[in-house]
C-alpha cells in the first residue's frame, strides 16, 4: 500500500478530520481556562495547580482501566460516547456563567469529567487507528495526524485570546463543545472492521488484565524507555504548563490576545516538525530523533527564564521557545506513538496505550504540584528551569536505550 492510498482511505480520512476539528475546540479551552481562571476568578498559584490536578487525577485514576476496556470493547462507539460526554460537559460552563453561578470548584468538576472522557477516547483512538491504516502507514498515519493538529494549533490559540477578550472565557469555552459534536458526527460515519475484539472471549478479572499490559511495559525494554522518557517530559510539562500563564501574564504583562498569537507561533513549528518526521526517521533513525526531538524541546524551555520584563526582548524569548521546542517536541511524540502501536501485540494494545498514559498522567500531576509549591515558594523563573532540566533528562534516558539501535 502506497503513501498516497491514505488520501484514498475514506475512513482514516474521517478519523482525520475528526481528530482535527475536536483538538481544535481543545486547544482554545486550554488556552482559555488559565485565562478565566486568572482574570475572572483570580486564581492564585496554587489554585492554578489545583485546576491541573483536577485535569489531570481521573484520568490517572481511570487510565489503567480504560485500557482494559478499550482491549475488550469496540473503539469507535466508546469514541463516540466520550466525544458526546464531553461536549455536555464544556457546555456546562457558559451555562453557570449566564447563570452567576461560575466558581473555580465547578471548573475543577467539569475539567475532571473532561480528563475522564479524554482519557478514553485517546487510547480508543490510539488503539484504533493501526486497523485503519495497517501496521505499514503507521508513522506516515500519525505524522499526518500530527500536521493538522499543528495547524489546529495555529489557528486556534491565534483566535483564542481574541476570543476571550471578545467574547469572554466562557463563551470561548462554548465553540469547544460544538467542535466535540462534530467530532462524533464524523466518527461516527467511520465504518473499519475492527477485527480482533477481546467482546468474542470470556473476559479475565479486570485487575489481572490491567496487570497484563504494566508486565508487557516493563519487559520490553524499548517500551520501558518509552514510558521513562515519557514521564520524564510529562514532569517538564507539569512544571512549565502550572505557572507559563502567570509568568506571562502578570510578570510579563502580556495581555491574552498577543498571548495567544505567542502560542500560535508553536504550531508553525510543529507543523514543521510533523511533516518532517518521515524524511528525518529515514536519515538519522527513529530512535536518534526522539533523542534529539526531546533535547530541542528542553533548550526551547530554558529560553524561558530569560525574559525579564513586558518589551520586545521578552517577546522574542517566548516566540523563540515556541518556534524550537514544539518542533522538536512534536517529532518525538510522532515517534514514540508509532513505536509503541508496531511493537504491542493488537489486543493489548489499548492497556499498553493506557499505561504510557497513565504514567505520563502521574508525572504531570507530580510536576503539576512542584509547579504550585516551586512557584509559590521560589518563584515562576526556577520553576521553568526545573522544566527545561526534565526535559533534557527525558532526552537522556532515550539515548541511553535500546530505540537509538533498534529503531
Amino acid at each position: 500500500m502506497s503513501t498516497n492510498s491514505l488520501w484514498r482511505n475514506r475512513d482514516f480520512l474521517k478519523l482525520w478530520s475528526a481528530n482535527t476539528i475536536s483538538l481544535f475546540g481543545s486547544l482554545i479551552t486550554r488556552a482559555a481556562l488559565p485565562f478565566l481562571a486568572v482574570l475572572v476568578l483570580r486564581a492564585t498559584p496554587g489554585e492554578l495547580a489545583a485546576l491541573r490536578i483536577a485535569d489531570l487525577l481521573p484520568a490517572f485514576v481511570i487510565g489503567l482501566i480504560a485500557g482494559v476496556w478499550v482491549d475488550r470493547l469496540r473503539r469507535r462507539p466508546l469514541m463516540i460516547a466520550a466525544d458526546l460526554g464531553r461536549a455536555l460537559a464544556l457546555g456546562a460552563i457558559p451555562v453557570l456563567a449566564v447563570a452567576g453561578h461560575l466558581t473555580l470548584a465547578a471548573l475543577y468538576v467539569v475539567a475532571a469529567i473532561a480528563s475522564v472522557l479524554t482519557v478514553c477516547f485517546d487510547v480508543a483512538e490510539q488503539s484504533y487507528i493501526p486497523t485503519v491504516v495497517g501496521q505499514a502507514q503507521l508513522t506516515d498515519a500519525n505524522s499526518r495526524m500530527a500536521a493538522t493538529q499543528s495547524v489546529a494549533e495555529i489557528s486556534a490559540f491565534g483566535i483564542a485570546g481574541w476570543l476571550v477578550q471578545l467574547l469572554t472565557a466562557p463563551f470561548a469555552i462554548a465553540v469547544d463543545a460544538v467542535t466535540f459534536v462534530i467530532s462524533a458526527l464524523f466518527v461516527g460515519s467511520v465504518r473499519s472492521s475492527e477485527g480482533w475484539s477481546a467482546e468474542h472471549e470470556a473476559p479475565r478479572a479486570l485487575w489481572r488484565e490491567m496487570l497484563d499490559g504494566v508486565r508487557l511495559l516493563n519487559t520490553n525494554r524499548s517500551l520501558r524507555a518509552i514510558g521513562l522518557s515519557v514521564c520524564a517530559m510529562e514532569i517538564s510539562f507539569g512544571l512549565s504548563g502550572t505557572v507559563y500563564a502567570l509568568y506571562a501574564l502578570r510578570e510579563l504583562a502580556i495581555k491574552p490576545g498577543p498571548l495567544g498569537l505567542i502560542y500560535a507561533v508553536g504550531g508553525v513549528s510543529a507543523l514543521g516538525g510533523s511533516l518532517l518526521t518521515p524524511w528525518l526517521n529515514r536519515r538519522v533513525g527513529t530512535g536518534r530523533m526522539m533523542a534529539i526531538g526531546l533535547a530541542v524541546g528542553g533548550v526551547g524551555v530554558a529560553l524561558l527564564p530569560l525574559a525579564k520584563a513586558a518589551g520586545s526582548l521578552s517577546w522574542l524569548f517566548l516566540v523563540a521557545q515556541q518556534l524550537i521546542g514544539d518542533g522538536g517536541l512534536v517529532v518525538f511524540g510522532i515517534n514514540e506513538i508509532t513505536v509503541r502501536q508496531s511493537l504491542s501485540p493488537g489486543d493489548m494494545l489499548g492497556r499498553v496505550n493506557a499505561g504510557i498514559r497513565v504514567a505520563g498522567l502521574g508525572a504531570m500531576l507530580v510536576g503539576s504540584v512542584l509547579g504550585g509549591l516551586v512557584g509559590q515558594a521560589f518563584g515562576l523563573r526556577p520553576t521553568l528551569v526545573l522544566s527545561a532540566v526534565g526535559l533534557a533528562l527525558a532526552a537522556f534516558v532515550v539515548g541511553r536505550s535500546p530505540l537509538v539501535q533498534t529503531t
